[in-house]
């Protein structure tokens, strides 16, 4: 279903396994296996997930290794590997660097697993920060927000519906190019992260939603007031699905140190807390649990699922 600013409070979450920065990876991925993503996918899916999300990184040099990691699956790869076994959950890069990436690769990439889901696909999108992960690739580091939002305008050409679309910018041209299949949905999503003052300005003018990363509750009504304020000077009249990323989350009393700033407790207390971020304007909230195996991630999705979301909307 369709995330919408005008339905109830969404959550969904970034899948474990698939990337693994010392930030937010908990020790047992290191040894997970395809069939433990296959089993959060699915808790997703039957848990009333709205989306599950996968990162983009292509390649991590030496120096930031030991706090990112080299692990970061190729996000179309492992969706369209998760659509096979899912029916109902969307399907987000949550965020695709297309600055890495012609335009066009992009979108048959992104097309065809639209295509193959069935029209489950949300195309999330940032600048990227590695710079060496450019250039190995020979794309431009200096000039990539530039980059970014002429890529967002071909991908709306090209992930439209004409078999041969067209597009004229300063750095991508394209015309007189088939690519069948086409996506499922007449209009792919394209949510824009980052909480920088150009992605939130760029989320304002260009995107169908807005991902901020990581900001802190307190930060968010100042800055989704600045995003609505830049919507309305473009004169971009369709409504912007806010996002926002949430402490992590224990549902029920731990027997284990889950840190300080991890939500934890009965489900009405922890809904309660949610609620917040619907009252200041949030359409979706991005979740992720403490966990100690993958069996007892996904029994926390279920508890959420069961016991938490039917408070959201209280």
């Amino acid at each position: 279903m369709p995330i919408s600013p005008s339905g109830p409070l969404s959550y969904g979450m970034q899948l474990p396994v698939q990337s693994q920065s010392a930030i937010y990876a908990e020790p047992w991925e290191a040894a997970a296996t395809p069939a433990d993503l296959v089993r959060v996918a699915r808790a997703a899916d039957h848990g009333g997930f709205a989306y599950i999300a996968c990162c983009d990184h292509v390649a991590i040099p030496r120096r930031l290794a030991e706090g990112m990691s080299t692990v970061w699956y190729d996000p179309v790869a492992t969706l369209s590997f998760l659509a096979g076994v899912t029916g109902r959950v969307l399907l987000m890069s949550h965020v695709a660097v297309i600055g890495l990436r012609h335009p066009l690769v992009t979108a048959k990439q992104y097309a065809t697993l639209d295509h193959l889901s069935g029209g489950r696909l949300i195309l999330g999108v940032g600048a990227g920060h590695v710079r060496e992960e450019f250039e190995a690739v020979g794309a431009d580091f200096d000039g990539r927000g530039g980059v970014l939002d002429e890529s967002i305008d071909a991908l709306r050409a090209a992930l439209g519906p004409e078999e041969y679309p067209e597009f004229a910018g300063e750095r991508f041209s394209f015309g007189g190019l088939g690519q069948l299949p086409r996506p499922a949905q007449e209009r792919v999503p394209v949510w824009v992260g980052g909480s920088s003052p150009a992605a939130t300005r760029r989320a304002a003018v260009r995107g169908d939603g807005w991902l901020p990363q990581g900001d802190p509750r307190e930060r968010l009504p100042e800055r989704i007031a600045r995003v609505h304020a830049l919507r309305a000077q473009a004169g971009v009249e369709e409504p912007i699905v806010i996002g926002a990323i949430t402490e992590p989350l224990y549902v029920g009393e731990p027997a284990w140190p889950v840190g300080r700033r991890t939500l934890r407790g009965e489900p009405e207390a922890l809904a309660e807390s949610l609620r917040e971020y619907a009252a200041i304007g949030v359409h979706q909230i991005q979740v992720r649990f403490r966990s100690r195996s993958v069996d007892e991630l996904t029994d926390q999705m279920a508890a959420f699922g069961a016991d938490v979301a039917p408070h959201l909307d209280s």
